[in-house]
């Protein structure tokens, strides 16, 4: 083989040099922080105290506000009929009741239109929700939007169907 069609010693060092800062980039675009999500909540409501550690679990950062939430429903958009326990937001979306973090994930990822996710009423087995030895329910997590309500994910409990 002709040695001009060799690379050089540093030309292979220089790409190795380069090689070495893109694998040590990647992690750090990973690990970017998650949002904060800002929660309301009732200061009784024991059910939304699990949701927000399920949340956390996540790695979410939260901040919980106890207050009336009827009001930040109205003001924010959630339908009567997709109404749950406690409301949050992030992301410029609003999250309403027991949504599971892996849903909020591919929210934030996606970014479909939409003003956000919702899980009607409080199904056994959701985040917060858990129950031992009651078998967990499956349900839908609803996107929607002022003319929007459709499936976005399934589950059953706290797993993707």
């Amino acid at each position: 083989m002709d040695a001009s069609l060799l690379p050089s010693r540093r030309g292979v060092l220089a790409g190795l040099s380069g090689l070495s800062s893109l694998l040590l980039a990647a992690p750090l675009r990973a690990a970017e922080p998650l949002p904060e999500i800002q929660v309301t909540k009732d200061p009784s409501c024991g059910c939304c105290e699990a949701w927000v550690t399920h949340i956390r679990a996540a790695g979410f950062p939260v901040q919980v506000t106890e207050a009336p939430v009827n009001p930040v429903k109205a003001r924010l958009g959630v339908p009567r009929s997709l109404a749950s326990c406690h409301t949050a937001q992030v992301g410029g979306y609003v999250i309403e009741g027991h949504v599971p973090a892996g849903a909020i994930l591919r929210l934030l990822a996606e970014k479909p239109p939409g003003i956000g996710l919702a899980v009607p009423g409080m199904p056994v087995g959701s985040p917060g929700m858990e129950a031992d030895g009651v078998p967990p329910d499956t349900y839908d997590v609803i996107l929607f939007g002022p003319e929007l309500q459709r499936p976005f994910a399934r589950y059953r409990g706290g797993t993707p169907l």
